[in-house]
């Protein structure tokens, strides 16, 4: 043994005997993992092979197209249920470009949005399945598909995040895009394992997307329920001895109820059903119960059809009730014979259809009510039926043709006997069950009084919370108009915002908020650069709110309501550049910062500062942090000419500045079709505090007539046509008379 060395002890040797190995093995694992990961490439060439093109095959050739790949040798092919479709003619073709026969729909899941087919091929090159449970956020991930029809293209990324519920589903979100044709593609590990199943775009950005994990595909192989393509074809289709589909779209029936979904190829995506198991007699009545997906779109009842291009048809479009005669392809050879409003039609509701067909006119109905009577002999003869347009959802149930499809009244003694159980059951409810039993004498007739009655308090309850919001809206605006009505240098800005925010929402308090900013003034009121004059002031400001407060413009959403309530710009720090300038002013104001106002320039309001009464007008476009601009600057910035009209620079009212915030929510309303009605309290609220304002009060007459309130639109076409001016043109004029003789 050598002088100064120590024999190790047993025991020590052996644990670093065991630690070299242990490093050993590690080195060695992450070596095979380092050389088991491969190049885009390298994966891209050995999945190829394994993915295949599925395209639905429709009437007029292919009318779908997604990807898929194969899991097992013998022909088993794995996609999504979404890109299979329901009864649809299906087509496989792998990478060398053979095309497969499609045998069997072997499995589907509709909650995870998975199917598995069966070709007829035998000697397809399957891909390893992984395990999901192994996935770690920023792995990196290789995607294969079809995207917008680019047969087998290949695209890297990584896992942003799993597992992410999209509703309620675990699935993958992935930082690579996803489009059209991607989904059913394969979502591989860099080892050319699947991990998943491409199945969403995100509705975000266009850079992320969506997998199902591959672990429901694996059980789902372990659980199939096959169904033979005959068998598949036939799923949903309409009885041909019954239902003649015309002019495209899909047609399908499932429990009692025909959906149309696909546009038509008819011109405005027209498409027709006939009836095909009698012709209506010379006079009769034909009926259906419908729901739209959304009322922008049309569906309903066709008659008097030929086959081919002529009938006539009644359905709901744009929420109001319409009956138009086709006598050719395209909207030169259609007339629309009216177009009403309903208060008996309920959006979103199922809606019951009748029209009676006689020799001289036609009698339309909705919901038990005549809507319209039109003496028209255009059309006679033919065949019924549904009819849809557009790229409406629609559904119908209980189609019927007869002679008189009226509801039958109900005997007054069953009518009686119901009505006295409800009532008695409405003022005990615990007498259900003795209620039950009385119903159940006449299921049938108790069960139509009971919608009735249902309907009717569901009425009466809507009417209270309109009733409710307009008491509201009417507090609301009598504070806003008394506060507006002070002096100015009495009127509180601040608490008018607050106001205006309120109008829309009952819920706010107003004393929390100005509670919240006093204290923000009560931070600042002692700071000495408030003190030393407009300069330093204002750098404090700035410094205070975008630096030290986070306040800032808004960036995404920039039209969402919620940038123009005061309320949520105090909450979030977010909002547009005039709530963020209302911020700004009053702060300045009760700091008593001298020489600071609002500039109302075109586009973007700005706050205005002069240092002294006679200094340089300059502008902070506090939308960003406090910019400082010179008049010149904001001119070529807002204005084509590069020149600012005086007016813009002048300081502006409370009262117009509230205004404006006005205009800003009212235009975000009139932005979208569905929220015409939402638009009329900001257009009552804004006429309240200025009553001269023509153009809101012409577009409220405009509102009010679209929503079938003719008085109300009225009364304001005969304030314009009073408050006429004298030197207007007279065309303009002649117009207004008409209009207030139509609404009359």
């Amino acid at each position: 043994m050598m002088p100064g060395r120590k024999l190790l002890l047993p025991g020590v040797f052996w644990r670093m005997l065991s630690a070299m190995r242990l490093n050993a093995l590690l080195f060695l694992t992450l070596s095979a993992a380092a050389l088991a990961a491969k190049s885009v490439e390298e994966i891209a060439a050995e999945v190829k092979p394994s993915v295949v093109k599925i395209s639905q095959v429709g009437r007029e050739g292919f009318d779908g197209l997604g990807t898929g790949f194969v899991v097992s040798a013998d022909g088993l092919i794995a996609t999504n249920l979404h890109v299979i479709g329901e009864a649809r003619q299906l087509e496989v073709e792998t990478a060398d470009g053979r095309k497969h026969e499609v045998v069997e729909v072997t499995a589907t899941d509709s909650h995870w949005d998975l199917a598995l087919l069966r070709v007829a091929s035998k000697d397809l090159q399957p891909l390893p399945l992984g395990d999901n449970s192994t996935i770690q956020q920023g792995q990196p991930i290789v995607a294969m598909g079809n995207p917008q029809g680019l047969a087998f293209s290949v695209v890297d990324g990584v896992v942003s995040a799993y597992p992410d519920l999209i509703d309620d589903i675990p699935m993958i979100r992935l930082a690579v895009p996803i489009e059209k044709g991607n989904s059913g593609g394969p979502l591989l590990d860099r080892e050319g394992r699947v991990l998943g199943i491409l199945t969403l775009k995100s509705a975000r950005t266009e850079n992320l997307g969506f997998a199902m994990p591959v672990n429901e595909l694996k059980r789902m192989i372990e659980s199939p329920n096959p169904v033979p393509m005959r068998r598949w074809l036939t799923i949903g289709v309409l009885n041909p001895k019954l239902w003649q589909p015309l002019f495209g779209s899909r047609w399908t029936q499932r429990a009692g109820i025909i959906q149309a979904a696909t546009p038509g190829s008819g011109f405005g995506g027209r498409s027709l059903c006939l009836w095909q198991a009698e012709t209506p007699p010379e006079v009769f009545e034909t009926s259906v119960q419908v729901k739209l997906d959304s009322e922008s779109g049309a569906a309903g009842l066709v008659f008097c059809a030929d086959g081919g291009d002529r009938h006539y048809g009644f359905y709901p479009s744009g929420g109001k009730l319409r009956l138009t005669r086709f006598e050719g392809a395209d909207v030169y050879a259609w007339t629309i014979l009216a177009d009403v409003p309903a208060e008996a039609y309920r959006p979103g509701e199922w809606n019951h259809l009748r029209v009676r067909v006689d020799q001289e006119k036609i009698t339309c109905w909705v919901n038990g009510q005549v809507i319209l009577t039109q003496e028209d002999t255009g059309l006679r003869g033919g065949r019924a039926g549904l009819c849809k347009f557009r790229n409406t959802v629609a559904e119908f149930r209980q189609f019927r043709v007869g002679a008189d499809l009226a509801d039958k009244p109900l005997p007054p003694a069953v009518a009686g006997k119901v009505s006295a159980a409800l009532e008695a059951f409405a003022q005990s409810p615990a007498a259900r069950e003795d209620t039950l039993a009385t119903l159940l004498d006449q299921p049938a007739a108790s069960r139509r009084l009971l919608l009735d009655h249902r309907r009717e308090l569901e009425r009466q309850a809507a009417a209270l919370r309109d009733l409710e919001k307009d008491l509201h809206r009417r507090a609301v605006t009598r504070d806003l108009l008394a506060e507006l009505a002070k002096p100015e240098d009495k009127a509180d800005l601040m608490r008018a915002t607050l106001l205006l925010a309120r109008h829309d929402n009952p819920e706010i308090e107003i004393r929390h908020y100005m509670q919240a900013f006093t204290r923000m003034v009560d931070e600042l009121r002692s700071d000495p650069a408030i003190a030393k004059g407009t300069l330093p002031a204002i750098a404090r400001l700035n410094e205070y709110l975008f630096e030290q407060g986070g306040f800032h413009g808004s960036r995404h959403d920039y039209e969402s309501r919620s940038n123009s309530y005061m309320n949520e710009l105090l909450d979030d720090r977010e909002g547009l550049p005039i709530t963020l300038s209302v911020l700004y002013l009053e702060l300045a104001s009760r700091l008593g910062v001298p020489h600071v106002f609002g500039a109302p320039l075109p586009g973007k309001f700005m706050v205005a500062y002069r240092d002294g009464p006679e200094g340089e007008l300059r502008l902070l476009d506090v939308f960003e942090r406090g910019k400082t601009l010179t008049v010149e600057e904001a001119a070529l910035q807002l204005t084509r000419t590069g020149e600012l009209d005086e007016s813009f620079l002048q300081p502006a009212t409370k009262k117009s500045i509230i205004l404006r915030m006005l205009r800003n929510l009212l235009g975000g309303a009139l932005d979208d079709e569905a929220s015409v009605k939402e638009s009329l309290p900001y257009l009552d609220l804004l006429l309240s505090i200025d009553p001269q304002a023509a153009v809101e009060r012409l577009t409220r007459a405009r509102m009010n007539q679209r929503l079938g309130h003719k008085d109300a639109a009225a009364r304001d076409v005969e304030w314009l046509m009073e408050n006429f001016p004298e030197d207007g043109p007279d065309p303009l004029r002649l117009q207004l008379e008409q209009w207030l003789d139509a609404l009359r």
